[in-house]
C-alpha cells in the first residue's frame, strides 16, 4: 500500500498559509499577534477562535480543538487525512506523491517547474546569441564554465519567455514574468546574460541578469518570492558544496556573479556571492552549515571597508566556538574577477590565507579612531569596543579579545571586565522583605517556558549552542527542548505546526500540542529573544554551578588538581561576569 511521504507533508504545510485558508471560510479580525473569530465548531457569541500566522496553527477554546491546516480541513470539511492533504496540494498546484508501488508519482511544483523551464529556455537561447557569447568571451568565461553554472541568455523582447511558458500564473509567482494591469504578462529579463540561482538542493529558485544594452540597471535580480529571498540565499553555494566531497575549508564571500564564476574557473570553488544585499545573519547561519570559516572579500576603498564593517556587525553574534571569520581587502582597481585573472589562483589563495581575523579587524578599526598614546584615547577605545564585544557570546574568542583589549588599553583584565560590565538594574525594595529580584514569566518552569518561546520563534534554535552543557543542567524536560532545537535546526524554515505534525501520536507531540493550546506569548520579537537567551544562560549557569559543587565535594575527600582548581575559578568568573549578581565560593580549602 502506498503512503504519502512525510517530507512532502512538511513541504506542503510550508507552502500553505493557514490564515488565507481559514479566512476564506471564517471572518477573522486582527487581535495583536493573532487573528480572532467566532468558532466554526460551536454556536458561541463571543469570539474564542484564534489563528496564529507565525505558528501556522488554529486554536478553538470553545470546543478544545486545535491543529494545523490539515487538521482544520479534517475538522471543518470533515475530510480524511489523505483527502485534506490532496485538497491542500491541489490549492498549491502540486501533485501528491506516493511511496511504494510502481505507480509512485513525482512531486511537481508549479513555480519550480516554471523556473526549471526558464533555465532550459535561457540556455538554449545562449547558443543563438552571438552578442552574449562574445560578452562572456571578453570576460574570460570558458564554455565549460558557462555550462557548469548554467549561464544563459534572455532575448531582447517583451514576450519571448512568456510565449515559451504555457502556464504564466506559475511564472508570475516565480518572478519570471510581470503581470500587466489590463491582463496578460511580459518578460522580466530582457537582453540579459542570465545566472541561475540555486538553493542548497540544487533547484533553480531565481535568476540574476547582466544587461547587454544601455539599461541603467546593470544587474537585475528576481524579486522576492516564496521561493527566493535575497537575504537568505547565496549565489554559488550549491556549486561550491558540489565541488568537494569533504568539508569545505572555508567559504569566500564576494559581491558579484562574475567573481564567483571566474574564481571557480581558476580552481577556487569555495566562493559565493550575496545577491545585491549586505551580508545578513541568515547568510552567516547558512554559510556555517557548510564550513567553519568564512572569509569576506571587499574592495580596499572606503566603501569596501564600510561594507566589511557591516558584515562584521552581523558576524559577531554568530562567532561561536569553532567558527571563524576573516576579512580580506583587494588592491585598488581590482575585484576578485579581474585580480584572479591578473595574478593567478596561487597568488589569490595566498591573499585568502593572509586575511585579517575578525578580532584583528575589529580592534584595528577601533584603534584607528583613537590616540592610544593618551589616557583619554585608551579609555575611549574601551568605550568603543564595549557594544561590539557585548554581541559576542561567552567563550574563548570573547575571553581572548578582552585580554587583547586590556593589552592595548594598558589596563588590568579585571579593570577591563569592570568597565565592560553594565550596572545591574536596582531591584525594588520592600519594607517587609527587603530587595526583591524581578522573576521573568515562566521562571518557575524554565524549560517549559523556553520551549514555549521556541515554538513562537523557531529561528531561535540557531541561537542554541553548547548543548552538552545544557543537558548537564538536569532540568525536567530538557531532552524535549533539545529535540525541538535539533528538529528546527534540520528544518530551518519550519514553523510550530510542522513540528506538531512531525511529532503527532507521540508523547512529546502531545506535550507540544498542550503548550501551543495555551495561546501566543504576549511579547514582541525582541522581548521573546531576550527572555529565551536569558533562560538558556540560566540553565547553563545551573549546570556550571552543579559542576563547582561536584568539585567542592571532591575537595572534601582529596586534594584537587591544579587544573580542577583553575576550572572552578574560570566557572566562577564566567558566571559572575555574565550576571553581575551572583558569586560562587571557590576555595577548595573551605570545603575541606
Amino acid at each position: 500500500m502506498s503512503r504519502i511521504p512525510d517530507a512532502f507533508i512538511h513541504d506542503l504545510l510550508a507552502r500553505t498559509d493557514i490564515v488565507e485558508l481559514i479566512g476564506a471560510r471564517i471572518e477573522l479580525k486582527r487581535a495583536g499577534r493573532e487573528l480572532r473569530g467566532l468558532s466554526p465548531f460551536t454556536n458561541e457569541k463571543t469570539p474564542s477562535f484564534y489563528v496564529n500566522p507565525n505558528k501556522q496553527m488554529f486554536f478553538d477554546f470553545s470546543s478544545g480543538k486545535n491543529g494545523n491546516a490539515i487538521g482544520f480541513l479534517m475538522e471543518y470539511d470533515r475530510l480524511s487525512f489523505v483527502e485534506a492533504v490532496e485538497d491542500l496540494a491541489q490549492r498549491a498546484g502540486i501533485e501528491v506523491p506516493r511511496e511504494g508501488g510502481q505507480d509512485a508519482r513525482v512531486v511537481m511544483d508549479g513555480p519550480l517547474d516554471a523556473l526549471a523551464a526558464a533555465q532550459r529556455f535561457f540556455r538554449e537561447r545562449l547558443r543563438e546569441a552571438p552578442q552574449a557569447i562574445e560578452y562572456l568571451k571578453k570576460r574570460g568565461v570558458s564554455g565549460d564554465t558557462a555550462k557548469h553554472f548554467g549561464i544563459g541568455f534572455a532575448p531582447d523582447g517583451w514576450d519571448h519567455l512568456t510565449r515559451f511558458l504555457k502556464d504564466t500564473r506559475h511564472a508570475i509567482d516565480a518572478g519570471l514574468l510581470i503581470e500587466k494591469e489590463q491582463g496578460g504578462a511580459y518578460d522580466r529579463f530582457r537582453n540579459r546574460v542570465t545566472f541561475p540561482i540555486r538553493d542548497t538542493r540544487g533547484r533553480v529558485i531565481g535568476f540574476g541578469g547582466r544587461t547587454l544594452g544601455n539599461d541603467p540597471a546593470k544587474y537585475l535580480n528576481s524579486p522576492e518570492t516564496p521561493l527566493f529571498h535575497k537575504g537568505r540565499n547565496l549565489y554559488g553555494l550549491y556549486e561550491a558544496r558540489q565541488a568537494s566531497t569533504a568539508a569545505l575549508p572555508y567559504l569566500l564571500v564576494v559581491e558579484g556573479y562574475m567573481d564567483v564564476v571566474m574564481l571557480s574557473q581558476h580552481g577556487i570553488h569555495e566562493a559565493v556571492a550575496t545577491l545585491g544585499t549586505a551580508t545578513t545573519r541568515e547568510h552567516l547561519q547558512l554559510l556555517f552549515k557548510s564550513t567553519s570559516k568564512v572569509v569576506f572579500c571587499f574592495d580596499g576603498d572606503r566603501a569596501g571597508r564600510s561594507a566589511a564593517w557591516r558584515a562584521l556587525e552581523q558576524a559577531l553574534p554568530e562567532s561561536l566556538e569553532g567558527r571563524e571569520c576573516a576579512f580580506m581587502f583587494l588592491p585598488d582597481g581590482h575585484d576578485p574577477d579581474t585580480l584572479v585573472q591578473a595574478e593567478g589562483a596561487e597568488a589569490f589563495r595566498s591573499r585568502i590565507g593572509q586575511a585579517q581575523p575578525l578580532s584583528q579587524f575589529l580592534l584595528g578599526e577601533l584603534g584607528r579612531q583613537v590616540n592610544l598614546g593618551t589616557l583619554e584615547g585608551r579609555a575611549r577605545l574601551i568605550a568603543l569596543a564595549r557594544p561590539h564585544l557585548e554581541k559576542l557570546r561567552e567563550g574563548p574568542l570573547r575571553t581572548l579579545m578582552l585580554d587583547e583589549l586590556a593589552r592595548l588599553a594598558r589596563m588590568g583584565r579585571g579593570d577591563v571586565d569592570a568597565a565592560m560590565r553594565k550596572e545591574p538594574p536596582q531591584p525594588m525594595a520592600s519594607a517587609a522583605t527587603g530587595p526583591v529580584e524581578a522573576v521573568p514569566p515562566g521562571a518557575a518552569r524554565p524549560v517549559r517556558r523556553l520551549l514555549q518561546l521556541l515554538l513562537e520563534r523557531p529561528d531561535l534554535a540557531e541561537r542554541v549552542d553548547n548543548i552538552p552543557l545544557l543537558l548537564q543542567a538536569g532540568a525536567p524536560g530538557i531532552d524535549v527542548l533539545i529535540e525541538a532545537v535539533d528538529w528546527f535546526h534540520t528544518h530551518p524554515d519550519a514553523h510550530a505546526a510542522q513540528l506538531l505534525e512531525a511529532w503527532k501520536d507521540q508523547p512529546r507531540g502531545r506535550a507540544v500540542g498542550r503548550l501551543l493550546a495555551q495561546g501566543s506569548v504576549a511579547l514582541d520579537d525582541a522581548a521573546i529573544e531576550a527572555e529565551f537567551l536569558d533562560g538558556l544562560a540560566r540553565l547553563r549557569d545551573k549546570a556550571l554551578r552543579a559542576r563547582v559543587q561536584e568539585l567542592l565535594a571532591q575537595a572534601r575527600l582529596r586534594s584537587l588538581s591544579e587544573a580542577e582548581t583553575r576550572e572552578i575559578d574560570a566557572i566562577t568568573r564566567q558566571i559572575g561576569n555574565r550576571t553581575g549578581r551572583e558569586s560562587v565560593k571557590t576555595s577548595p580549602a573551605e570545603g575541606g
